[in-house]
This record gives C-alpha cells, sequence and structure tokens, in this order.
C-alpha cells in the first residue's frame, strides 16, 4: 500500500470518529440519563479530539507522491 493510500485510509478512520462521536453527543444530551449519559460523553469527547489529532497529523504530515 503506497503512503497515500495510507493517509486516506487514516482520514476515513477520523471522519468515523467524527461521525460516531456527534452521534454518541447528541444521545448523551438528550436521550440519555444518568451515569449513561456521562459515559457516553466523555467516549464522544474522546474520538473527537483523537480524530482532530489524527487529522491534524495527516494535513501536516505534507503531500505525498
Amino acid at each position: 500500500m503506497t503512503p497515500a493510500l495510507q493517509k486516506m485510509w487514516i482520514s476515513f478512520a477520523a471522519m468515523i470518529f467524527m461521525f460516531i462521536s456527534i452521534l454518541m453527543i447528541y444521545f448523551s444530551r438528550y436521550k440519555l440519563k444518568g451515569i449513561l449519559r456521562v459515559l457516553t460523553a466523555v467516549i464522544a469527547y474522546i474520538l473527537m479530539i483523537s480524530a482532530g489529532l489524527i487529522i491534524l497529523f495527516v494535513v501536516l504530515s505534507g503531500p505525498t507522491a
């Protein structure tokens, strides 16, 4: 697999993390109660931060030929 193709799959994983975190934040704010609400919110924010760091890595690692 070429480095460009690897970066593509890594960025897809980051986009999936963002989508999952959006869904989890929605459910934790409007649908869940109690400790499950806090747990899903924490997991969602961890996924959002990790997705941001992955995208930052992909962007700052520069172009691949």
